[in-house]
This record gives C-alpha cells, structure tokens and sequence, in this order.
C-alpha cells in the first residue's frame, strides 16, 4: 500500500511537497489516489490525503462514511488530515515517514487515539520509512 502511495507521490506538481495518498477498500481495492496538490491549485486543503479522501468518499457508493477503508500516506499526517481521516471513519492508516514538526498520528499529536473520539482508526507507521523520507529529503534539498 505504501508503494502505491509513493507512486502516487511522484504525481505532485514541481512545486509541491511530493506526498501521496492512496484511500483502498475493505478488500484491499484501490479507491482513490492522490498527491498534494497545495501549491498548483492554491489551495490549503490540497493535501494528498485529503483530495484522496474525496475521491474515495464521492466514488464508495456510501456517502462519505468510508469504513473498512485503509488511508496509506508516505507521510505521518497533519492535524487536518488526520481529524478528515477520523471524520471519515477510515478504519486505517498506514504512513511511511514520521513528522515530528506537524505529525497528528503519534509524533506531535495524537489526534486519531483520542480516548474522547467515537471512532479511532488502527495506525501504523514507519512502513518503508526510508524511502518515504527520502523522496522529501530530495525535494527540500533542491528547493535550497
């Protein structure tokens, strides 16, 4: 799934962070992938995951309940993505590198095992770390 996500990652516009994002079924069917977008459409939201989110949402058939779904990310989400994927009902995530400056998924925040929440996703994270980090140490590096 991780792999899917760097692909999907690879799809980020020159001057976007390459993040992808890849929303599968219940059985492991690819719904929806995306990649942030933030920068090329001026838009705040534009994260991988969330334009991932809503692919899946508007393609499911369920509105925008997408339970049973597994959101792999090559990036520990923010506290928006994070709150999208909870709202969502994602049953779970799966990201690749940690961000520990903005993470909401264990690093910074631990936004979706908030004991107060009515839905909490399973995590994993850390799968294919390496190259998840990489792919970001590229881009930043070449940004300077």
């Amino acid at each position: 799934m991780i792999r899917a996500a760097l692909d999907a990652a690879a799809a980020a516009s020159e001057v976007d962070v390459p993040v992808g994002a890849v929303v599968f079924d219940a059985d492991g069917v690819e719904l929806a992938r995306a990649a942030n977008a933030r920068e090329a459409t001026a838009d705040p939201t534009a994260h991988a995951e969330i334009l991932a989110l809503r692919e899946a949402a508007r393609i499911h058939g369920d509105g925008w309940r997408l339970e049973g779904a597994t959101l792999a990310v090559t990036l520990e989400p923010c506290t928006m993505c994070a709150g999208a994927l909870v709202l969502a009902r994602v049953k779970r995530v799966v990201f690749g590198a940690w961000e520990p400056k903005t993470g909401a998924v264990g690093s910074l925040w631990d936004v979706v095992r908030d004991r107060r929440l009515t839905h909490r996703p399973e995590v994993r994270g850390g799968v294919l770390e390496d190259q998840c980090a990489g792919i970001l140490e590229n881009f930043f590096r070449d940004q300077r």
